[in-house]
């Protein structure tokens, strides 16, 4: 017998016990996310805790992170783009809500499937002419949409050969151009869109096409520089996210946002402070 081999066993065997017990205490615990601001029932700034973000895209990773064992925190940090540099730089670990656009696949890994789809439908007025079911139903006709707009890049593309667009700072403007009549259409998110025409009074002045113009997905994104991102946790999260659409979890959780977010549009509350 080699008493040589037989005595490197334990020490193998440490290293091996070490290496692992390292692996285990690398495992990231605590995610610190953020998104944006301003883009409910998905996500936006929590006016009693100013400091949070809340919505059914926070909802849904809380869900999903508390079955991995990890602690998430929704942090606000400014406004879109500047949510999206704390990420970038690893400053935070994670984007909520990240439309998928080529140029930030260097600086982000984004999770397949998308957390939620965020559904674009044709508006108009009731009294309107304009029978959309295709996008060639909208030439010749003079449309509106929020300069905050999450929509698809194959889209814009479209969007900006083929149709007349004004972009206008935010939806409620949007809204208020298309009831006086200064658009014929207006290109607005299925869920914010029928909060935003009840909250504004015009519901019954108002109707939807049912069919999408355009289907965003907004989609989980881990920094590249993050100390969090690694193999096991893409994984798991790419898991969960594929488990979800059969859940019912994530049309449930958009029900309960909206309702909580047409309750503080009914009430509203001071300003959030930075």
């Amino acid at each position: 017998m080699d008493l040589r081999r037989v005595s490197g066993w334990p020490v193998l065997l440490g290293m091996l016990l070490c290496s692992s017990q390292g692996m285990a205490a690398g495992k990231c615990e605590r995610l610190v996310v953020t998104g944006s601001p301003d883009a409910p029932p998905y996500l936006w700034r929590d006016p009693q805790d100013p400091k949070h973000l809340m919505g059914a895209s926070a909802d849904l990773l809380q869900q999903v992170a508390g079955e991995l064992g990890l602690k998430v925190e929704l942090l606000y940090a400014g406004k879109r783009s500047e949510a999206l540099e704390e990420v970038r730089s690893g400053r935070m670990d994670m984007l909520a809500d990240a439309p998928l656009t080529i140029n930030e696949l260097e600086s982000l890994d984004y999770i397949h499937p998308a957390l939620v789809l965020n559904d674009y439908l044709v508006w108009t007025r009731k009294d309107s002419t304009l029978a959309y079911t295709q996008l060639a139903d909208l030439h010749g006709r003079t449309g509106a949409v929020s300069e905050k707009a999450r929509l698809t890049q194959p889209f814009v593309a479209l969007a900006k050969e083929h149709l007349q667009l004004k972009h206008l700072p935010n939806l409620t403007q949007v809204f208020q151009k298309l009831l006086l009549g200064e658009v014929d259409y207006v290109l607005a998110p299925r869920y914010a869109g029928m909060t935003m025409a009840q909250s504004l009074g015009m519901a019954a002045d108002l109707v939807a096409f049912p069919q999408p113009i355009d289907k965003s997905g907004l989609f989980l994104a881990l920094s590249h520089n993050s100390a969090c991102n690694d193999p096991w946790l893409r994984g798991q999260l790419a898991k969960k996210m594929t488990e979800l659409p059969a859940s019912g979890l994530t049309e449930a959780l958009l029900q309960r946002n909206l309702e909580r977010w047409k309750a503080q549009l009914q009430q509203p509350v001071s300003s959030p402070k930075p």
